[in-house]
């Protein structure tokens, strides 16, 4: 399938999504309305409120707020967990010894830690950097140990009795491996940072997208509340976008599934 075929039919789901949301709480069937406006809004009335907000210069803070908070913690917690998963991989004896408490730390639930960063850091974006980090870091700490991990042993059996060393070894053999691993997990980080950041701004902030969502709830202004979700969830396509162009530049070398067919 050819790009434009399928970004043809992703418009059509798209396209064909929306048009039962209008119908369905538009028209009545059977002699009643099966999705109430109330309850689920409409289409026009949340296009209507995206289109406000832009056109009024609104949402503009509230997007840049947000911005910062889930770069800041992608950044930060991917490159954490890039480091930490390369360090543990390589470091067997140390991974052992903290294998338990990296596990129990990973099954605390982040809502739980979102009021205690709150208490420690404020209203600021820090707390929301903070719990958007802790749901990054370990996303991509676990795939690059794992990519570690999964080094084929002739290949590294070869790379040292050609006489590499283990910087070699790293750029040349670990790091190659890791990196399809690495950009799986952070195209999922990509909307875990977002969540991290806007669900911090949902429980206290005094900006962002989350706070906007909030505060339509808090007025039962459900388009607003849809209007919130759309407009955040274009924001995660377009960051998304921006690490495929940077996936599809560092592995340039890697053959695309068409070509790797016999």
């Amino acid at each position: 399938m050819n790009r434009s075929t399928l970004l043809a039919l992703q418009i059509l789901v798209a396209v064909i999504g929306l048009a039962l949301w209008h119908v369905l709480t538009t028209y009545p069937i059977f002699g009643r309305l099966l999705l109430p406006p109330f309850f689920f809004s409409n289409p026009v009335e949340v296009a209507q409120q995206v289109v406000k907000w832009f056109s009024t210069g609104v949402i503009w803070k509230h997007l840049w707020v947000t911005l910062v908070e889930s770069v800041l913690a992608f950044v930060i917690g991917s490159i954490g967990g890039v480091f930490v998963g390369f360090w543990f991989a390589r470091q067997p004896r140390t991974a052992a010894v903290f294998d338990p408490y990296v596990k129990m730390i990973n099954a605390l639930p982040r809502v739980v830690l979102a009021p205690i960063f709150t208490l420690w850091l404020g209203l600021g974006i820090w707390s929301k950097v903070a719990l958007g980090v802790t749901l990054v870091f370990f996303i991509v700490f676990f795939n690059v140990y794992q990519g570690i991990k999964e080094v084929s042993p002739t290949v590294l059996a070869n790379a040292r009795m050609l006489g590499m060393n283990e910087r070699q070894l790293m750029r040349h053999v670990y790091w190659p491996s890791a990196l399809s691993w690495m950009f799986s997990s952070l195209h999922t980080s990509v909307g875990f940072a977002v969540v991290g950041a806007v669900v911090g701004e949902y429980l206290g902030a005094p900006a962002g997208l989350g706070y906007l969502i909030q505060q339509a709830e808090g007025v039962f202004d459900v388009a607003g509340v849809f209007a919130g979700m759309f407009v955040l969830a274009a924001f995660v396509i377009v960051i998304d976008t921006l690490v495929t162009v940077v996936e599809r530049r560092l592995l340039i070398w890697r053959p695309l599934a068409s070509e790797s067919r016999p």
